[in-house]
């Protein structure tokens, strides 16, 4: 005569029985419930971890980026990591499972290209916040976000590239077809290569920039005779804010192919004109000192060079010539204005009668002959 069963012990059995039917009739629910555990642990983890690590790196910029930045894709990673080993522990023979390794592969590489470029806009922003472009004089400020962001922007985009080929190389049919196409003839590497060549173009195009830097962010440039600021370098071109605020996009080849005028490529200081035609009896003298005047006044100049000089004359006027300094290429604009109103009014305050004027010697009608 057996023994009875405890109760307790059967209760227990009782209730761990239809779970243990349920895991027996359906085996992907033992899967989902490991899924769901690994889930809640990697959250866990991830609001624990990211807390003490945004602590501890809050004095370290970098460091401190690259947290704030990565750790929403660093948190996914993880997860698919351990999606990862859970998968390949599980049974072959279970339905489905060469289906659900290859889809969390395919979300693993997406995960690891997303940590990858947030990783270096981290990096890139990181760099540009500790060389801010608001100061007077920010030529190495601009010159190491020009090359920041250019090659963040490139680094992104292989980032990107390898990512996706991963993501197709796990593909058969795509690798083989690849491998086929490749194989079978030289021509399909040709046309590819053709058809990708503005991309490669542009993509060596902004290394180049990068590197020797013939624009820079915020630079006054004249191109095909438009004046203005290069406002943003992308990865495939570049946008210059024009003076009445249009913007003009210009492909990044055409900046090593193409000759152009940048007014502040070794300095932002840069010299104005101002020209004005007067009568030959206008005292150039009391012209200078007015010029110098108008400059010691004028909060646009920087106080490097003020000279007036007559540099040109013809029948009927004498042409004087004004050259200022200025700190950049808009406050040069602005004092250039400034002297010329100046000039025009003390001309027609002071000597009303030394503008220019045409002369004729009028000669009496002869008498007339009888």
């Amino acid at each position: 005569m057996t023994e009875r069963m405890p109760d307790w012990l059967e209760t227990l059995s009782y209730a761990v029985m239809p779970w243990a039917f349920l895991l027996n009739r359906i085996p992907w629910v033992g899967i989902l419930i490991q899924l769901l555990v690994a889930l809640f642990a990697v959250m866990l983890f991830h609001q624990i971890g990211t807390s003490f690590l945004a602590r501890i790196t809050a004095p370290l910029p970098f460091s401190g980026k690259l947290v704030q930045y990565g750790h929403r894709a660093g948190g996914v990673v993880t997860f698919f990591l351990a999606t990862q080993v859970i998968l390949r522990n599980a049974a072959t023979s279970l339905p489905g499972i060469e289906l659900a390794r290859h889809v969390n592969t395919l979300l693993l590489i997406s995960a690891l290209t997303w940590l990858g470029v947030r990783c270096v806009k981290a990096v890139a922003m990181t760099i540009v916040e500790m060389n801010p472009a608001d100061a007077p004089d920010n030529l190495q400020a601009r010159r190491i976000q020009t090359q920041t962001k250019v090659l963040a922007r490139s680094m992104i985009v292989l980032i990107v590239l390898v990512g996706g080929g991963s993501a197709l190389m796990t593909l058969p049919g795509l690798r083989q077809l690849g491998t086929s196409l490749l194989a079978s003839a030289g021509v399909a590497g040709l046309v590819v290569g053709l058809a990708a060549k503005p991309v490669l173009g542009n993509l060596l195009a902004g290394m180049q920039i990068a590197v020797t830097q013939p624009i820079r962010l915020q630079d006054v440039v004249i191109v095909q005779n438009e004046w203005g600021h290069v406002e943003e370098i992308t990865g495939t071109y570049v946008v210059v804010r024009l003076w009445d605020q249009r913007r003009m996009v210009i492909p990044l080849q055409w900046f090593i192919e193409n000759p152009f005028q940048n007014w502040t490529r070794t300095s932002s200081e840069i010299l104005g004109t101002v020209s004005i035609w007067v009568d030959y009896s206008m005292p150039v003298p009391r012209l200078r000192e007015e010029a110098e005047r108008i400059c010691r006044a004028a909060p646009e100049w920087d106080g490097r060079l003020c000279v007036t000089q007559v540099v040109d004359t013809n029948e009927r006027a004498m042409h004087v010539r004004v050259l200022v300094s200025a700190g950049d290429a808009g406050q040069a604009w602005d004092l250039r204005c400034r002297m010329r109103e100046g000039l025009i009014d003390f001309i027609q305050r002071d000597f009303p009668g030394h503008l220019p004027r045409m002369r004729a010697d009028v000669q009496p009608n002869p008498p007339e002959r009888q």
